[in-house]
């Protein structure tokens, strides 16, 4: 048991013994016209007649369901990676356009950026001049087939019109699916230069490193991307979890996160995946879980600290209801209207007057609050 819920549970005893001695004084006072005291003690149950007093001076609260936290652990949010594209230009230029901006939302094939590209540009040359090589290899075989039908042509001839037209078709191929992996078309005239940066996938860009008149090259796939594209409704969350919590530790577990910069709010998730492996320079495992963020008001590579709950789960109840005897936690239980039942319990967690009771209480059972030092001295008094 903490030091924390230790001192509490003293102070909750004392003022409850306070009472207890001032309603002692009370009922003593000579010509007092208080009922006289009614109960049936047995074991460690009490039970008392309709009108006894004693029940003025108690306070009795439903026990609530709630899950254990493992408290003290911190994260770093990120773009959840299954739902986001990082875009880089397949081909070199100088952007002249830039068509998207962070906060705005986009569907995949919408254009990002426009970027005047001599990469580009031969590609369009290759497909069209392509194109027309097969027309003219058509022309050919055919025109070769009709000369061999009347004798003027021989077979050697047709076999090199099959030949070159199979070429032209493979290399047509080949340059109309180049363009078309640019995201160009054999069917739009001219040769213009101009490649469309297009989304990938539909989402909400986030963020843009690019601008007007920038160069932006083919190979920088390993600098920072141009555009990122995700849903920040839906954040990963990475944590540094230590040898000594990982054990309690499973997947689908939930998660409450608080921020820093927003100290009023809390965020829920869950656990998805935790590391095999130990990082041997902190000493930790890593874990990832996924968070709801339904306003966007969390940012990736926020640092945020977690609440994870435990598989292991209570009941609710003040802290004052929580009484000591011989450094073992007890609670008196309401089985029934002026009828109460001491039991020993195991604590949890504790915060804000609040603490977890992980066995002997079950949910929504009616706890006695204040007064559980009177019914502890009562107890007392019959058995000595």
């Amino acid at each position: 048991m903490s030091a924390r819920l230790h001192h509490r549970l003293i102070w909750a005893c004392a003022t409850v013994c306070l009472a207890f001695v001032c309603s002692c004084s009370r009922t003593s006072r000579p010509g007092g016209s208080e009922p006289p005291t009614s109960a049936t003690i047995a074991g460690d149950d009490i039970v008392f007649s309709p009108g006894a007093r004693q029940l003025s001076y108690l306070t009795i609260e439903p026990a609530r369901e709630r899950k254990e936290l493992a408290t003290g652990l911190t994260g770093r949010l990120a773009w959840n990676d299954d739902v986001t594209a990082r875009v880089f230009s397949p081909v070199s230029g100088r952007t002249i356009e830039i068509t998207a901006n962070p906060g705005q939302i986009v569907r995949a094939g919408d254009a990002l950026a426009r970027i005047k590209s001599p990469d580009f540009g031969q590609a369009q040359a290759d497909a069209r001049k392509a194109i027309g090589d097969l027309k003219i290899a058509d022309r050919t075989l055919e025109r070769t087939r009709e000369l061999l039908k009347h004798g003027a042509a021989s077979e050697k001839d047709l076999e090199g019109a099959e030949a070159d037209h199979t070429r032209a078709f493979s290399e047509k191929e080949r340059a109309v699916a180049t363009l078309s992996l640019y995201g160009g078309s054999p069917d739009v005239p001219g040769i213009d230069g101009i490649f469309q940066l297009k989304a990938p996938v539909s989402g909400t860009v986030v963020e843009k490193a690019i601008s007007p008149g920038q160069e932006v090259r083919s190979d920088q796939v390993g600098d920072k991307p141009l555009f990122v594209i995700s849903d920040p409704e839906r954040l990963w969350l990475f944590l540094d979890v230590s040898e000594a919590d990982v054990a309690s530790l499973s997947r689908g577990q939930e998660v409450i996160v608080r921020a820093r910069a927003l100290p009023d709010k809390t965020f829920h998730g869950h656990l998805e995946i935790i590391g095999q492996g130990l990082d041997p320079a902190t000493r930790t495992i890593k874990a990832r879980c996924l968070v709801d963020n339904p306003d966007q008001q969390l940012r990736a590579e926020m640092y945020v600290s977690v609440d994870v709950t435990s598989a292991s789960s209570g009941v609710d109840v003040p802290t004052k209801a929580i009484f000591l005897k011989n450094d073992q936690p007890y609670v008196f239980v309401e089985k029934a209207p002026g009828h109460f039942e001491k039991r020993q319990i195991r604590i949890g967690s504790e915060s804000e007057g609040r603490s977890l009771v992980l066995e002997g209480v079950a949910a929504d059972q009616r706890v006695v609050t204040e007064g559980c030092l009177l019914l502890e001295a009562m107890l007392e008094g019959e058995s000595s």
